[in-house]
């Protein structure tokens, strides 16, 4: 994190460190300044029982108290790790599972995941056990990053956290290091996004009724800094300002909605500056833009002093965006009403907020640690007819789903993603220039892909059922990024129209045939629902939509394009539409 000395000076949970502790080294001949090392990490648990005066209207745990005690007890662990004070520069990646009622246990437990040079990533897990039944279930995962707060010319250097012993701390250690990478990828992620993302305005998000102005939902709410809400420093206590924060955000949510919003997670906070004892902070939040299950809120925090007050001057010292979804009322629809906005400043906000959220889509996705399992069945003669059912009934459904919502438009392509859950899935739209029949022909032989899809290096078929609609492809992939050479064994069942109106299917799902065994020098991989569904538009056009459940070895193929480091999608989409528009039928075999 980039931080000034200024910014460092602020919002920390505390300074519990003892510098006498220290261990000074002698300075090296290319550094005239202290550089100081620190003790190894250890966890650190926080145990609080709910009690009224720390719940809301509906006798649940507000998530502003939440986060003070997720803050305090991270902060505590940071400088546990590195013996001298820390201040927080951001929290993200806070995702909300579990309701906590008043009378429950919270059980909050802070390690430090991975130490860097000057920073440091400490992973927060949050608990609530019911003092009946005992039962324990996880609240949520978050993730904060804290620097360590510079004491005048000393630098201080982190020393690297011990190799974890525990499979999953191994993991969390390893995880720690992509997830930094990908948050100094944000901004330039986010800046690419945004050029593109003006083609979506006016996009809906698919629900109907009269469309509502973000700017409706304006709060504004100041609160003075007392010393209950500092620190032993006098710098205003960071969990307090997400707290405060926290609170306008749930009120422009409800504006939008005009109900109780639950809020599911936390995109960022960002410290920017400091804040002291008399400092009057100034609470600016307002709807960014409304997704189909989840609106955005974004909050800004500008720091007066007296003079500063008097004068107009202001500090914008912290910035957050919460994610809201609507309370489970059988009575109410679970879905936000659209929006839209009437200044420069709400379109802005309103196409960050999209930005924003394929750059989250991205961070979940990639950095899943879910295990899958073997998602492939064997294919032979004997079954055929079932796996073909199976094949083209999933991608079927997979193409009824209603919750896509718009990622990307593009001159004859649209991109749209759907998750459920824990599953993503992609659907590519394509304008094609060519008769439906001709390119289901040639979609349907997957030795021609190589022709438009630079992520195939070779294609050959290895199997075929009684009929040409069923066949089985051994195609292998070149490395991508830092992973290695894969390769799939895909069954393609295709099937014509029965009726006008139906379209071409094309299904393509991963199975396992006794010819082909996993060889040396390629991981072999899966995809469980994939293919292409093509509609007759007129004599000489069609419309050809390709859709892909996502599985963590199709995942590095369109990662990139996710976190928007790359327009993969776009253009292999391109390039698909150039050739069918260009290539004979004749090439290939039906």
């Amino acid at each position: 994190m980039n931080l000034d000395c200024k910014s460092l000076h602020s919002t920390g949970a505390g300074d519990c460190g003892d510098q006498r502790a220290l261990r000074v080294r002698a300075p090296s001949r290319a550094r005239e300044e202290e550089e100081v090392t620190c003790p190894h990490p250890a966890d650190v648990e926080m145990c609080q029982s709910v009690l009224p005066c720390h719940a809301n209207d509906r006798g649940q745990l507000g998530a502003g108290q939440l986060l003070k005690w997720i803050d305090t007890t991270a902060c505590l662990a940071a400088e546990k790790h590195a013996g001298v004070p820390c201040v927080t520069a951001s929290v993200d990646d806070i995702q909300f599972e579990e309701t906590v009622r008043v009378g429950q246990i919270i059980n909050i437990k802070a390690k430090v995941n991975r130490a860097f040079n000057t920073s440091m990533e400490v992973g927060i897990r949050v608990s609530v056990q019911d003092v009946l039944t005992g039962v324990l279930k996880r609240v949520c995962v978050a993730y904060s990053t804290f620097v360590v707060k510079p004491a005048g010319s000393t630098k201080v250097r982190l020393e690297p956290v011990e190799a974890p012993g525990a499979a999953e701390e191994q993991l969390e250690h390893s995880l720690a290091s992509e997830r930094r990478r990908l948050r100094l990828y944000n901004e330039e992620a986010f800046s690419r996004l945004m050029q593109d993302c003006h083609l979506l305005t006016g996009v809906s998000n698919g629900n109907c009724g009269a469309l509502k102005s973000t700017e409706s939902t304006k709060v504004e709410s100041i609160e003075l800094v007392l010393p209950p809400h500092a620190n032993h420093h006098g710098n205003t206590f960071g969990g307090q300002i997400m707290a405060w924060m926290e609170n306008a955000a749930t009120v422009a949510a409800s504006r939008l909605c005009g109900s109780y919003p639950t809020l599911k997670s936390v995109d960022m906070f960002k410290f920017r500056g400091p804040s002291t004892v008399g400092d009057r902070l100034v609470f600016k939040a307002m709807v960014n833009n409304a997704f189909q299950k989840s609106v955005e809120v974004g909050v800004r925090v500008e720091a007066y002093n007296c003079a500063e007050w008097k004068q107009g001057g202001v500090r914008h010292i912290n910035s957050a965006f919460l994610l809201y979804s609507l309370s489970a009322e059988p009575q109410r629809t679970q879905a936000f009403p659209d929006v839209t906005f009437t200044t420069k400043d709400g379109e802005r906000r309103y196409l960050a907020a999209i930005a924003r959220k394929r750059i989250r889509l991205a961070r979940k996705h990639i950095l899943s640690s879910k295990e899958e399992g073997s998602l492939s069945v064997p294919w032979d003669k004997s079954n055929q007819v079932y796996l073909g059912y199976n094949n083209v009934a999933a991608l079927t459904v997979l193409a009824g789903k209603q919750e896509w919502e718009m990622n990307s438009v593009q001159p004859k392509v649209r991109i749209s993603m759907n998750e459920e859950q824990d599953t993503l899935s992609v659907k590519v739209e394509m304008d094609v220039e060519a008769p439906a029949g001709h390119v289901f022909a040639l979609l349907s032989d997957l030795r021609l892909r190589r022709s438009w899809d630079k992520h195939y290096s070779s294609c050959e078929e290895v199997e075929f059922g009684d009929d040409a609609d069923e066949r089985v492809y051994h195609i292998k992939c070149p490395p991508i990024n830092a992973d290695g050479a894969r390769d799939f064994v895909i069954l393609l069942s295709r099937r014509r129209p029965c009726k006008e109106g139906d379209p071409y299917i094309i299904a393509l799902r991963s199975v396992t045939v006794t010819a082909v065994p996993p060889q040396v020098g390629f991981t072999r991989s899966e995809a469980t629902c994939a293919g292409f569904l093509i509609y007759h538009d007129s004599p000489g056009s069609c419309k050809v939509s390709y859709y892909n459940q996502v599985t963590s070895g199709v995942l590095p193929y369109i990662a990139g394009n996710l976190a928007g480091w790359s327009q993969s999608l776009e253009e292999t989409a391109a390039s698909c539409i150039a050739f069918l528009e260009k290539v004979s039928v004749k090439t290939t075999t039906l």
